[in-house]
């Protein structure tokens, strides 16, 4: 059992981006505990298929068609939810694109808006809806999926970099803001692992194939994952950094920035990234 399970014996999650990779993985380990999850995608068939495995591990499932940048979209659907489910106790933002693949200045806008809108805003509309019922309660978790690119900021990746960035920044924001109500928020900021992150990317295919090579070459499983993030915001670790490349990483920016711009040049030149 995890440790959020114990704390939270009612037991309503709400998980964007279920209908597959680590949306899905996420449900499947809080079904095994008998969750009662909501969970939302534009991926109806992916849905439906996470429903069944939710179920069949004695969790019971919630089911929303939501584009999570559609806010009107989303106020209805955390209304429904909420009324259905009684409250929630865990809220995990966890929709996202890979977004616009190459140098900055050669993606169109209406490419940034449709990145910011999901990454970015999808999760200021998931606080935003949820919050107040938190608060109501004195209780709740709030786990916002961001990315070690974040912080790494990597080239040819502007437009991920810069929502993953915001999650981090909100994140940190709110963890002081809804402390005092009971309300605890957790970001994780991993490096790659196996999903399919990369299935809507846009921008230059050559370094749209290398990415999803390097997404697809992980050794770590979503599942994995998963497992780590639940104990983890069971521990109530605020940053979630996996793996390891990731925590040495966030360690070498905070000490030497200026090493650290150096050290991402030095190897996105290497692999041609830059």
């Amino acid at each position: 059992m995890y440790q959020l399970t114990a704390r939270y014996p009612k037991k309503r999650a709400f998980i964007t981006g279920a209908a597959s990779g680590l949306g899905r993985a996420l449900c499947e380990q809080l079904a095994l505990d008998r969750w009662h999850i909501g969970m939302c995608d534009i991926d109806r068939k992916g849905l439906e298929q996470t429903a069944q495995m939710v179920e069949g591990h004695g969790g019971s499932a919630y089911v929303y068609d939501l584009n999570v940048s559609d806010p009107a979209q989303y106020a209805q659907v955390a209304e429904d939810f909420l009324q259905q489910a009684g409250g929630i106790d865990l809220l995990v933002n966890n929709a996202g694109v890979s977004g616009h693949v190459g140098k900055m200045e050669t993606a169109p806008v209406a490419d940034w808006q449709w990145i910011v809108g999901i990454n970015q805003m999808g999760v200021v509309y998931g606080c935003h809806y949820f919050v107040p019922a938190m608060k109501n309660q004195q209780s709740g978790y709030i786990l916002n999926i961001a990315s070690a690119a974040g912080f790494v900021n990597p080239p040819n990746m502007a437009g991920y970099n810069v929502t993953k960035a915001a999650v981090i920044a909100l994140s940190e924001s709110l963890f002081t803001e809804l402390k005092p109500f009971g309300v605890q928020v957790s970001v994780s900021m991993t490096t790659f692992f196996r999903t399919n992150i990369m299935q809507h990317s846009r921008g230059n295919p050559e370094m749209v194939k290398r990415g999803q090579k390097m997404v697809q070459g992980s050794n770590i499983e979503a599942a994995t994952m998963a497992k780590q993030l639940l104990n983890a915001c069971g521990q109530n670790r605020f940053y979630l950094l996996f793996s390891f490349q990731s925590r040495l990483l966030f360690q070498i920016k905070r000490l030497s920035p200026a090493f650290f711009r150096w050290l991402v040049g030095k190897v996105t030149r290497e692999k041609k990234l830059g």
